[in-house]
């Protein structure tokens, strides 16, 4: 597919991106399979700010020795992603749209000061059971090289008949072995606190009022948040090369609440890991979790 490339410099305020989502609440159903928007939306150079890696690590729970986290990019790229999703040409209102999944892989070693060219557009569709569902796509380049993309599914319900490869459940986990490592409270102000740091202000997240709008009895916690809580709870110190991070959200997290990380023992730079319930029966995300080690730490595991 041939995509019309928009250099956005600077990018829109969070008030502009809001406005846009307001807007865009009410859109005429489209007639037939809706055209893929061709927009490929480019940051020629987002610096990865010391501040700013900062507060999300203190937001999600990363420690500095950790280097840049491995789900920081995304925070960078997410208002091209709702510049895409207001739009509009895009067929569906970007609010309602429900954040599925997460692909994410690191091809180098990110630095703080380091500055990225950002590139965001919409890859395919994806018949969902429950509706219509979108990849869109994010690439980030250091010298003209990939460093690290990522792959965000979001799905618009109860659209019939679905257009794109079918869905699948990508993510199956051997429930035998698996342990509750850790157990986080989550206080009533988390999504705004979250929202702070990753330009997601979505009333599900920072509002009861707002979450109760879109069917919810309370604010939410993004999913975002709960991926990056758990890569920080399993990131080693000293930084990534490359690395893989895959999840799943399942069930929402209602805030304030209780939350449970399981996971298996450590085998290396491997971990499969679920986020439940404080009871231990209801999932809320579902993940994968890989690195490449150091000669020297990698032959402690051989």
């Amino acid at each position: 597919m041939d995509y019309v490339t928009q250099i956005i410099d600077p990018p829109p305020s969070r008030t502009r991106l809001l406005l846009d989502g307001v807007r865009g609440l009410r859109k005429p159903k489209p007639d037939g399979a809706p055209p893929l928007p061709r927009e490929r939306l480019v940051r020629p150079a987002v610096e990865l700010s010391d501040a700013a890696i900062a507060a999300y690590g203190r937001a999600c729970g990363f420690r500095r020795e950790q280097g840049v986290p491995l789900s920081y990019p995304h925070v960078l790229a997410f208002p091209l992603h709702l510049m895409l999703l207001t739009r509009p040409g895009f067929p569906y209102p970007a609010s309602g749209m429900v954040h599925l999944a997460n692909r994410i892989r690191q091809h180098q070693r990110l630095h703080e000061g380091q500055a990225l060219r950002l590139e965001v557009f919409c890859e395919r569709w994806v018949a969902h059971p429950k509706g219509q569902a979108l990849s869109i796509a994010t690439r980030a380049y250091g010298d003209e090289a990939l460093v690290w993309e990522s792959d965000s599914l979001y799905l618009r319900r109860d659209v019939k008949n679905p257009i794109g490869e079918l869905w699948v459940e990508a993510l199956p986990l051997q429930e035998e072995g698996l342990l509750r490592t850790q157990r986080w409270v989550l206080p009533a102000d988390l999504g705004r606190r979250f929202a702070k740091v990753s330009g997601d202000f979505n009333p599900i997240h920072t509002s009861v009022l707002g979450a109760k709008v879109f069917g919810f009895r309370r604010a939410i916690a993004h999913g975002m948040w709960t991926l990056g809580r758990a890569l920080a709870a399993q990131q080693p110190p000293g930084g990534l090369d490359r690395a893989e991070a895959h999840c799943d959200f399942k069930l929402p997290i209602f805030l304030p609440g209780q939350v449970a990380l399981w996971s298996h023992p450590v085998t290396g730079p491997l971990r499969e890991f679920e986020v439940r319930n404080v009871a231990g029966d209801k999932p809320h995300m579902r993940g994968l979790f890989m690195w490449d080690q150091p000669p020297g730490m990698r032959a402690l595991h051989e």
